[in-house]
């Protein structure tokens, strides 16, 4: 039978259901967990400026996959295995017709081989075969980037689910020539699922569990990484009138999401991340399978806290919890609601 989640989670979705998720109360693990544990969170705001070039260079892209302990939940610790150290990896950002020279080098204390296959490569593995590389070596590859659009990267080491379960994937945006419209602010979210042995919200070290992976059954979903990550670590910020653009994608490895912004309507969405479509005008939620992504961008006319979810709700209660924290003046022509604002101010 699959555990059920503890009351504090539980607590949370009754939250974001009668009162608009203002506070979950998913905070990171501070009290119990080991004092080697690190934060492996990627700050939804560490995103590479736009490119102001209009003609193709080389791009260097240095990687190292590094196994850590790191803080999965309140409590809890978990061995995440991760390129530069957080989840997701970094964000790269390229032009189309750009030349890529990846180098991965493989950490001397990693316990496995990993390797990157980038969905935005067009040759055989996507570099995962050329990048194969075991603890303590380097290898190197290049590629052109031929088709705008923001790609997914992973460890293709088999099994390749496990490790991206574990924490090995990220983002590749590949500017169109013309580039992108300008925004205030751009931020970088992914989705990822974490398959333990122990039941949600277990204190202490959360071992993984292949068992659960093959059958599909994640105790935890996060936004970049782990549990209170876009939360109490690193909420999204902005202010009244900005336009925003999300780069969100799902490292998964295996549910699809269904993003979406309570409170809020996406004014534009690139639809699979396909940059050369046209983008779709006004949408609520916009769905992204696993190695797939989207960017969508919104601007907030009232200020207050907004959250991220994926609407397949019932996974807010295992840690699918993110925020936007909007300030600025009330704007009542658009939204008057007294006890929205009493709750915005007692927090």
């Amino acid at each position: 039978m699959y555990p059920r989640p503890n009351s504090k989670p539980a607590a949370a979705v009754r939250v974001l259901a009668l009162a608009g998720a203002v506070a979950l109360g998913l905070n990171s693990a501070r009290a119990d967990e080991p004092a080697e544990a690190v934060s492996i969170v990627r700050d939804p705001a560490d995103v590479p400026a736009p490119i102001d070039r209009r003609e193709p260079t080389t791009v260097h892209v240095d990687l190292t996959t590094v196994e850590v302990m790191g803080r999965l939940a309140e409590g809890t610790t978990y061995r995440y295995w991760t390129f530069n150290g957080k989840v997701p990896g970094p964000m790269i950002r390229v032009r189309v017709g750009d030349t890529v020279m990846v180098s991965l080098t493989n950490d001397a204390d990693s316990w496995m081989n990993h390797n990157v296959d980038f969905h935005a490569v067009t040759g055989p593995g996507g570099g995962g075969v050329a990048t194969m590389a075991e603890p303590g070596e380097t290898k190197t590859f290049a590629f052109k980037a031929l088709k705008p659009g923001l790609y997914v990267y992973h460890c293709a080491t088999p099994m390749a689910a496990q490790h991206i379960a574990n924490g090995m994937y990220g983002m590749i945006l590949v500017e169109p020539e013309q580039g992108l419209p300008p925004v205030d602010h751009e931020f970088y979210v992914m989705q990822g699922e974490i398959y333990t042995e122990q039941p949600f919200g277990t204190a202490g070290e959360a071992t993984e569990s292949y068992e659960k992976l093959l059958d599909e059954r994640p105790e935890y979903l996060v936004f970049n990484g782990a549990v209170g990550a876009l939360t109490d670590e690193k909420p999204l910020k902005a202010k009244v009138g900005e336009r925003v653009r999300i780069f969100f994608g799902v490292g998964g490895p295996n549910l699809t999401s269904s993003f979406h912004v309570i409170g809020e309507i996406f004014d534009r969405v690139y639809e699979l991340a396909s940059l050369t479509s046209p983008a779709l005008s006004d949408v609520q939620t916009v769905t992204v399978p696993p190695g797939g992504a989207t960017v969508a961008e919104l601007t907030f006319e009232v200020p207050g806290k907004y959250v991220l979810v994926d609407h397949a709700l019932s996974r807010a209660a295992r840690g699918l919890v993110g925020m936007v924290e909007v300030e600025g003046p009330d704007n009542r022509e658009i939204f008057d609601a007294p006890e929205a604002r009493d709750m915005a101010a007692a927090h």
